[in-house]
């Protein structure tokens, strides 16, 4: 089936923040007669206020891994009654590119994410942004909260610390650090030359955490067998990019690129 024929959308969800980023989305797309789903990660299913308090002893969340979490969407999809199109950003970027790999969608869009295993990210701002999430030398038994600072920095770059304040309030939550090592092993792994599903990667000029380089590099990973593979930057975007106030362009570009697939 193609993605055009497909009235279905699984919107997947990063890391370090809650799955209800997506709300506005899932209200556009349902408005241009799609069916949306945007499930949470396990151990997420409440407000980002709720999820805070828990910090950090919240043990199930600590103990989750990535082979559970990809292994949790993939699962959701195959209860589905048809294979949907599937949307993720950074982290649930990786996760779409894994799933499509895995067959599981008519088509992927993958929004600033980040790399399968094998596409280094050497960006100093990469690391600058997002090594505290390893929690090197730190129990693997407590979740790790990304700070308002790393905030401003990883995400919400060039906005005013108003809306960093408040974007931080709305959707920052515990984050497990398993499952943050768990996305440079081989569970992160994409074959690279395997025939897909049509497959799109977005990137944002101003993104710190995942620099449109590394996108880029990304991209040119997959090998030329006959299926689309798509790239596309765009202009004056950071990693907040589902909820900056350019976020209808994005998503029409990718409707406009759903419906010629």
């Amino acid at each position: 089936m193609k993605a055009n024929n497909t009235k279905t959308v699984v919107f997947v969800t990063g890391a370090f923040v809650s799955h209800n980023g997506w709300d506005q989305w899932k209200a556009y797309f349902e408005n241009q007669g799609y069916t949306t789903y945007a499930p949470a990660w396990p151990h997420k299913d409440a407000p980002a206020a709720e999820l805070r308090d828990r910090q950090p002893n919240d043990t199930a969340l600590a103990g989750l891994t990535f082979k559970e979490l990809v292994d949790h969407y993939a699962n959701f999809i195959k209860a589905l009654p048809e294979k949907p199109i599937i949307i993720g950003h950074s982290l649930g970027g990786l996760i779409t590119q894994i799933l499509i790999n895995r067959d599981l969608g008519v088509a992927g869009i993958a929004i600033h994410p980040v790399p399968p295993q094998g596409v280094i990210p050497y960006e100093f701002s990469f690391l600058k942004a997002g090594y505290k999430v390893f929690g090197l030398f730190t129990s693997l038994k407590k979740t790790y909260l990304m700070s308002l600072a790393d905030w401003q920095y990883a995400f919400t770059n060039g906005m005013t610390l108003e809306e960093q304040m408040q974007t931080w309030e709305e959707n920052v939550i515990p984050e497990s650090k398993t499952v943050a090592r768990g996305g440079i092993t081989s569970a992160a792994r994409v074959d690279f030359k395997k025939a897909h599903a049509p497959l799109l990667i977005t990137s944002g000029e101003f993104d710190n955490i995942i620099p449109a380089s590394l996108n880029l590099r990304n991209f040119k990973a997959y090998k030329q067998n006959g299926s689309v593979t798509d790239y596309k930057e765009f202009p004056g975007r950071n990693h907040y990019v589902l909820g900056q106030p350019t976020w209808k362009e994005d998503a029409d570009y990718i409707l406009d690129w759903i419906s010629k697939h």
